[in-house]
């Protein structure tokens, strides 16, 4: 299979394009923005839903085996602690003492030359730099009532295992799936939403028996790649690439990121690990409670291991977009379009009455309210129609329904496809049967 290259044109098309469709903007822009922080606007919060419906629908939904949680989002020092990450979430950070910027050692490509300035051997020793964001609980601060943001998912799936277990009926092989935010303080956030201080995570713990660990994290691995091409992934664009022993955790005896060729090269999307019992029985010794499977078949008690996977949802939304993102020229003219698979489309229909006129109106809504109670619709009167047909396929809309002054006389609707630009002629009441057929679950 032959590898595409990086497009780095490709970076700014999708930013300027997010800002101009509503799908991302900066986050506190009339305040001269805050920096790494975005927000997602009409477009983007579908869009991003969207990647997470789809998660959930495959990790959760269509499965017996995984149960889902929501976690808090704050936590005491003492769930950090067991998990290591007071000691040992950190990374290397350097200072430039010739223009004073901070930067993480090892993610530069010269060690020895400041990407800023361009000085030689100007950088401090490095130091370790704790990702963590800590703030107080209650009306007084101070060191017992310190409590952090958490970082990643994963914890809450892990010291809640007891609960579910008691409360689900499952047993192992069984997972926890969990959606939402996690905050890191990154020293060098950037290259758009890719890498942000506050981002949402997609993540799963798969419990299993300790000697079925192996097969199953080669199961995984094969699964979420699955699930990435499933949805439009281009195969040349993504791969999965094994940790060397250098690069694995010290409880992990296997991990594998699912990487996506972004403008800038090769990078994360998600993480598969093997993480042993780790975690599971630094949270007993810590706490001082039984957290352990008994079975009773074999009559004997173990602690599960770990699969997991690990997804960022906002990185995986922005990969699907530079996937989607395409250029042709159309009669001399360019036309952009976002060949979004249309389970991830933001809008899967729009309603687009010829005119504006009161006679057309009546029946335009009539055809919306048709829609918009099966899929996410819009309804759109402004400019001409062929302004209004770019604007649909910018933001990756399968199904444009224009409603015209024949449909008064015949009850019928133009129905264009976005990708081929090809229209039908469809009787308003087979139009719901007409859209189910092509617009899958």
């Amino acid at each position: 299979m032959s590898q595409a290259s990086p497009d780095p044109e490709l970076f700014d098309k999708i930013v300027n394009l997010s800002k101009r469709r509503g799908i991302v903007f900066q986050s506190a822009e009339i305040y001269g923005g805050f920096r790494s922080t975005y927000d997602y606007g009409p477009v983007g919060v579908l869009l991003l839903r969207n990647v997470k419906e789809q998660w959930w629908r495959s990790m959760v939904q269509m499965r017996h085996d995984v149960v889902g949680l929501d976690a808090a989002i704050l936590s005491p020092p003492q769930v950090w602690e067991a998990s290591g990450h007071l000691s040992n979430f950190s990374d290397p950070l350097v200072d430039c003492t010739n223009c004073n910027n901070r930067f993480r050692l090892d993610k530069l490509d010269d060690p020895d030359v400041c990407p800023n300035c361009e000085a030689k051997k100007s950088f401090t020793e490095p130091r370790a730099f704790n990702l963590m964001f800590k703030t107080h609980a209650g009306p007084v601060e101070g060191a017992g009532h310190e409590v952090y943001l958490r970082p990643e998912t994963a914890q809450g799936m892990f010291v809640d295992f007891m609960n579910v277990l008691n409360t689900s009926r499952k047993k192992p092989p069984f997972g926890i799936a969990q959606i939402g935010k996690s905050f890191r303080n990154e020293i060098t956030p950037g290259n758009f939403v890719f890498r942000t201080r506050e981002f949402e995570q997609m993540e799963m713990e798969y419990f299993v028996p300790p000697d079925e660990s192996g097969e199953w994290y080669e199961y995984w691995k094969a699964e979420r790649m699955a699930w990435y091409l499933d949805l439009g992934m281009p195969e040349d664009a993504i791969r999965l690439r094994e940790h060397d022993a250098d690069e694995l955790s010290h409880y992990s005896s296997g991990t594998a990121d699912v990487e996506y060729l972004f403008p800038w090269g090769w990078d994360e999307l998600e993480g598969v690990a093997n993480r042993g019992d780790y975690d599971l029985t630094q949270h007993a010794n810590h706490s001082g409670e039984r957290i352990e499977y008994f079975d009773q078949h074999a009559n004997e008690r173990w602690v599960p291991h770990v699969i997991e996977p690990a997804a960022g949802a906002t990185r995986t939304a922005f990969a699907f977009l530079l996937a989607a993102y395409d250029e042709e020229t159309v009669n001399d003219e360019t036309r952009t379009v976002l060949r979004l698979d249309p389970r991830l489309a933001p809008y899967k229909v729009a309603v687009l009455p010829l005119s504006k006129k009161d006679t057309l109106t009546p029946t335009a809504h009539e055809v919306f309210d048709l829609v918009k109670g099966n899929w996410m619709s819009d309804y759109d009167e402004t400019q001409s129609i062929g302004k209004r047909y770019a604007r649909a396929d910018e933001i990756g809309t399968p199904f444009c329904v224009t409603v015209d002054f024949d449909t008064l006389e015949d009850r019928a609707v133009t129905v264009r496809h976005r990708d081929t630009r090809e229209q039908d002629r469809v009787a308003i009441d087979q139009l719901v049967a007409y859209l189910s057929e092509r617009l899958p679950n």
